[in-house]
């Protein structure tokens, strides 16, 4: 346990080292809540808040268990970091244990964090706590998984563009910002399959007054968990050479 503290307390440390990592998984998700909530740009029938404020909060996930542990797992399988750590007496299973653990503790903040800022918008949530937790285990292990994938195959610089084209692609495509309605029938059919659209659904439902999580949201959530991670534990690789 006191190895998988240090490690943890290190993964923690490196996150709030590099302000790239929080702009992606903190900054951007406030600057989209404030900016669409205080402009009037989107079709939006209500508070743009009340839309935004779950949608946000799914884009944080997204930015932190896909985006941003991609890069620096992949990084750090370049540097070589990830076969001297999984030699130590730490051992890759508690180096895995203390990425996850950062992870969850990064979105507990950006959570916190929105929260805050939606409510100071105006937002009035009404959470539903049981959806919404199992919404984001769910969607932490696709995402996760998904990160580990691109990670553990390609070259650093390879997943630094892959990362951040996915990126951009599920946050436009997901209702996290734009409803799903504006999207073509044929195009808003396929974003539905998506783990971020059914995430930005599930949180939607769970935290707005009113709205039901719909149904679609479980199977597509637990299909994309289950075959994530079992891909993840497949095809990833400690070094560039093995």
């Amino acid at each position: 346990m006191r190895a998988l503290a240090a490690q943890l307390r290190l993964e923690l440390a490196l996150i709030l080292r590099n302000g790239e990592s929080l702009l992606l998984t903190i900054g951007i998700p406030v600057a989209v809540l404030v900016f669409f909530s205080l402009v009037d740009v989107l079709p939006i029938e209500g508070d743009a808040v009340d839309f935004l404020a779950p949608g946000t909060l799914a884009l944080a996930v997204l930015a932190t268990a896909f985006a941003n542990l991609a890069i620096s797992t992949g990084f750090d399988r370049s540097y070589g970091v990830l076969k001297r750590l999984g030699t130590t007496p730490l051992g890759r299973p508690r180096l895995v244990a203390a990425k996850s653990l950062a992870v969850g503790a990064v979105i507990a903040v950006q959570a916190v964090v929105l929260g805050a800022t939606a409510v100071a918008l105006g937002w009035e949530p009404d959470v539903d706590p049981l959806p919404l937790a199992g919404a984001l285990v769910l969607a932490v292990a696709a995402f996760s998984g998904l990160a580990l994938v691109l990670a553990g195959r390609l070259r650093a610089l390879v997943t630094l563009a892959a990362a951040n084209a996915v990126f951009v692609g599920l946050l436009l495509l997901s209702g996290m910002v734009f409803p799903l309605d504006e999207l073509p029938s044929g195009l808003r059919a396929a974003a539905r399959s998506l783990p971020s659209t059914a995430l930005a659904e599930a949180a939607r439902g769970a935290l707005t007054a009113g709205v039901d999580v719909p149904g679609r949201v479980w199977p597509v959530l637990a299909i994309w968990a289950l075959a994530a991670v079992a891909l993840a534990v497949a095809l990833f690789r400690w070094e560039p050479n093995d």
